[in-house]
């Protein structure tokens, strides 16, 4: 991984580390963790990140709101800040402001005729809640990097879009770098929002020097949100938004998988254990999704087209098993609930409609269990990823890696990892229940040839980078921005 002489500042709202209130922490997982763990651990940084437990609010208070040592597994070490704000304004902040409303723009998952109805509580919500728990972090990161030349700091996610407009007004010369994690939607579904609050989040998106994206889609949308929304001027060609004196760089950069680590997680023996049960008890075929039960998975429909294929193909009953692991997701949020109970009731129904005494069509299990769920990966035919929207989704590229099938992909076109994956899935309308359906029965009557060939195609795919590769690339073009004569004006 690039290192690079100036100090550093990692700001994201879940930090790298969660605190138990006896003083016990466990390490966040994932190829963004690990990639900025790795980052941290071998550079002057700080990563800051909101106190979200009370063990976290414990170990923060310990410390006097200052940072403290982290000693990573692999003898790494790095320091970590932990921001405690107002128990309601970070209440309001995460449960009223980023989840549901920012997520459910950025996913397209507002049924318009009927929400959101933006009141006074939500404008309250923005002001009292997210800015002012942007502006606790914002101050922690203006403490850190107080009395440093040529800092650099790199914010993280929808949580913080109004943070770095807060450094950029304190300390104008800072060089400030954010990746947004999730889809960034076209022009009119931002329009939901009080123009006030748009206009803040977007200045303060537009305070950075570099905005990335996981893909050119999300990037082409945030300009045309730029140029429609904002009145600004925009180069689409070069990814440069002007404003305020200032040229805004707009950036894709494809998150990859860890996936040396999940090689190593599918030789483990707790996944040999759940690998061998799953073996003992298969049918000829196993479908298989791996999600959390979010509304933008789309498993409803994902279930629909697996109850249409087997209406229409009757010749595989009883010799297919679609497994679907789900972790229940958001289960403080209404709609959230409402979504798992019918998840529920449809496989309830699918299962009824097929099933025989010793054979059930939809396995369903509610649980988050990585080794299962690669376990899973390693022996699945047919693989479905048919999210209505995804930032990027990580579980389309974890499977083809170490599958040992040679399983066919059932991939969303609206999905991030489509722009890398697509020319080797079967690429689906995510809307379209006929076309899933007929997809499975494509995937599953696949010549035994061409499936070897797509299957090759998706692990050169996966494995052409690492999440090393990844900070590496974002570092390149904060030197590249830098290394440019300060801008007139």
């Amino acid at each position: 991984m690039a290192s690079d002489a100036a100090p550093l500042v990692l700001v994201s709202n879940r930090g790298p580390v969660t605190f138990d209130e006896d003083g016990s922490f466990t390490l966040g997982g994932g190829g963004l963790v690990t990639a900025l763990t790795g980052l941290a651990s071998h550079r002057e940084a700080v990563w800051i990140a909101s106190a979200m437990s009370d063990g976290d609010v414990a170990r923060a208070r310990r410390s006097g709101g200052r940072p403290f040592d982290i000693q990573t597994p692999d003898g790494g070490e790095y320091q970590v800040r932990l921001v405690e704000s107002d128990p309601e304004a970070y209440d309001r902040f995460y449960n009223s402001v980023s989840n549901p409303t920012l997520w459910f723009i950025q996913h397209y998952l507002w049924d318009l005729s009927n929400a959101p109805d933006v009141n006074r509580e939500d404008v309250e919500a923005f002001e009292l809640g997210y800015r002012a728990v942007n502006d606790d972090l914002a101050r922690a990161v203006l403490e850190e990097i107080d009395g440093l030349d040529e800092p650099v700091v790199m914010v993280h996610d929808y949580h913080l879009y109004t943070l770095p407009a807060v450094v950029r007004a304190a300390r104008p010369e800072v060089f400030l770098h954010h990746f947004i994690h999730i889809p960034w939607t076209q022009p009119d579904a931002w329009r939901v929002l009080p123009t006030s609050m748009r206009a803040a989040i977007y200045e303060g998106v537009l305070a950075n020097d570099i905005v990335g994206f996981h893909t050119r889609s999300y990037r082409w949308n945030f300009l045309q949100c730029c140029r429609d929304l904002m009145g600004l001027d925009v180069d689409f060609e070069r990814g440069v938004v002007h404003h305020d004196g200032r040229e805004v760089w707009v950036r894709a950069y494809p998150l990859p998988i860890d996936y040396e680590a999940t090689r190593r997680v599918a030789a483990s023996e707790r996944t040999l254990a759940f690998e061998a049960e799953l073996k003992r008890r298969r049918r000829d075929h196993i479908i298989l999704r791996v999600d959390r039960a979010d509304l933008s998975k789309n498993v409803l429909r994902g279930f629909a087209a697996f109850d249409q294929f087997l209406d229409e193909h009757p010749e595989f009953l009883e010799r297919v098993t679609f497994i679907a692991q789900l972790m229940p997701s958001r289960m403080d949020v209404e709609q959230y609930r409402d979504y798992l109970q019918r998840i529920e009731a449809l496989v309830a129904v699918v299962n009824h409609r097929h099933g025989t005494p010793d054979w059930m069509p939809i396995q369903l299990k509610l649980r988050d269990d990585l080794e299962e769920a690669v376990a899973a990966y390693k022996n699945y035919d047919v693989m479905i990823v048919n999210a209505m929207f995804d930032g990027m989704n990580l579980v389309a590229k974890e499977g083809p890696l170490v599958n040992q099938r040679d399983g066919v992909s059932i991939l969303s076109e609206n999905t991030g990892a489509h722009e890398e994956l697509g020319e080797f899935a079967l690429s689906v309308n995510p809307f379209d229940v006929a076309e899933t359906a007929d997809s499975i029965h494509e995937a599953l009557t696949m010549s035994g040839d061409e499936r070897a060939r797509r299957a090759r195609g998706l692990r050169d795919a996966v494995t052409r980078r690492d999440p090393g590769d990844w900070i590496d690339d974002q570092l390149a073009d904060i030197r590249m921005k830098r290394a440019r004569a300060p801008e007139p004006g």
